[in-house]
């Protein structure tokens, strides 16, 4: 069993650490973007790796959690506790140092607390790009997008945060230090640790520091948004974009008119590519070689799928402020969402052909369940949709309180039975524990406990996500 921290506990670390460590105001450690848990626990903010071990070897010591904290900004509730005894909240926001960029390498090692956009800055700094991107990147940090494996819109062409990490520093359960910082391509020298430590949400080890990987910059790029009139065609759409295209596509996003419709009913406000809205569109977005005209790609495309009726309309940005304004209204649907109050979001994944008939089956199971409004958007590429339930005009989400578990698993189920996933790319946390055991590969639970239990036997880290305590 863990103990709570103690005041006790707390002047033992005062005589160890800076005082610049220690966090008095912890409100904002202590709650999450949806506003659904209250976290507790003394907050500490090391300034390096070595701070990180005297921490972790204390907590060890004493038999006290410690949950990790990067920027906050995730959505299934693993950066907070909310029962249990108190934990040691370890905050990396002080570790910000770009240690090193290796542009000939397409190499960058830095603090995992340094934030995404400061590292996409830097790579631009040296003519290369770091291609996660999300639309939390200004305030999301290395750590944490590492140890939930974030998607993000670019997996498409260059893989979730996974794909884009060469090596790691991480601080053990026991406090000790697994060097991993590598920058090889190539290390088959047994078992894959970064692996192993990348989306395990912080419950085998503390992430400290990062090799990453950059690529070159496309010297064109391009993005066109167009009507479909349905999924089947925007998923058909897909497929010719590919031969068109290849593994130029960065990005292929799917819109159902509700997201604009609620921009419109509570903003931000944005402008709309098409005077008509219609119920689909997809958004593209390309980076070609020098010499290329995106202009030209994005309008054979669109010729070619007029021809076999995949498209009713289409717009292709002609300048870099109208690309950024198509990405605008992508990124701003979220925003209007929570505006408006979900009833239940979900973050799901299926089979890339199966998409059609998931949006069509869930439509009919939840019209079973009542009036809801349904947004449905997301990674088509990838097969990721946020599919998200809203209460019907002039109602409120607290008015649906009693529907938020049958409308979770009605869509669940259904993801699960077309051999889905209820977690694409925001991770497990606390929310899902039980998600997980519901829907897991019973062999694949057993494996993640035994690895648990191996590397954590005193089960310290981050007590509670992913896995069930005391399991």
């Amino acid at each position: 069993m863990l103990n709570a921290v103690t005041p006790d506990f707390e002047v033992q670390l005062r005589g160890k650490l800076p005082a610049a460590t220690f966090r008095d105001d912890t409100a904002a450690y202590l709650s999450e973007p949806r506003g659904r848990w209250t976290g507790q626990g003394l907050v500490l903010a090391p300034s390096s790796t070595s701070e990180v071990s005297q921490i972790v070897r204390a907590c060890a010591a004493a038999r006290i959690g410690v949950v990790p904290y990067g920027g906050g900004t995730g959505l299934v509730g693993g950066q907070l506790q909310s029962d249990g005894p108190a934990p040691v909240i370890l905050s990396l926001e002080r570790m910000k140092v770009i240690r090193d960029i290796y542009p000939s390498e397409n190499v960058m090692v830095v603090d995992a607390g340094v934030i995404l956009a400061d590292v996409q800055r830097a790579a631009a700094s040296v003519d290369r790009m770091f291609a996660l991107s999300l639309a939390s990147e200004g305030s999301a940090r290395i750590g944490g997008l590492l140890s939930t494996n974030a998607g993000g819109v670019n997996v498409l062409r260059y893989g979730n945060a996974r794909a884009q990490c060469l090596g790691l520093e991480v601080v053990r359960p026991d406090g000790s230090v697994w060097n991993g910082l590598t920058r090889l391509r190539k290390d088959n020298t047994g078992y894959d640790l970064r692996d192993l430590m990348i989306g395990a949400e912080g419950t085998l080890g503390v992430i400290t520091a990062a090799a990453l990987r950059l690529v070159p910059v496309p010297n064109e790029v391009g993005a066109a948004i167009f009507a479909v009139p349905s999924p089947q065609a925007a998923l058909e759409l897909l497929a010719l974009a590919g031969e068109h295209l290849g593994d130029t596509i960065s990005a292929f996003e799917l819109m159902h008119r509700q997201g604009p419709d609620f921009l419109r009913e509570v903003g931000p406000e944005i402008v709309m590519p098409f005077a008509d809205q219609p119920d689909w569109m997809v958004l593209i977005d390309v980076g070609l070689p020098r010499g290329l005209s995106p202009d030209a790609a994005l309008g054979d495309l669109y010729a070619a799928a007029d021809d076999a009726g995949l498209v009713s309309d289409g717009v292709i940005a002609q300048s870099l402020s109208q690309r950024a304004a198509f990405w605008t209204l992508r990124e701003s649907i979220p925003e209007a969402n929570r505006r408006i109050g979900s009833i239940s979001s979900h973050d799901i994944s299926v089979p890339l052909s199966c998409i059609p008939d998931f949006i069509a089956q869930g439509g009919r199971a939840l019209a079973a369940l009542g009036a809801f409004r349904i947004n449905c958007f997301g990674h088509l590429g990838d097969g990721n949709l946020h599919y998200n339930v809203f209460p019907p005009h002039g109602k409120l989400r607290d008015d649906f309180r009693d529907h938020r578990d049958v409308v979770k698993r009605t869509v669940h189920d259904l993801a699960h039975s077309f051999g889905g996933s209820v977690s694409a790319e925001h991770g497990i946390g606390r929310l899902k524990v039980a998600d997980l055991e519901r829907y897991g590969d019973p062999a694949k639970l057993a494996m993640m406990r035994a690895i648990k239990a191996a590397l954590d036997p005193d089960g310290i880290m981050n007590p509670g996500a992913v896995l069930r305590r005391d399991q």
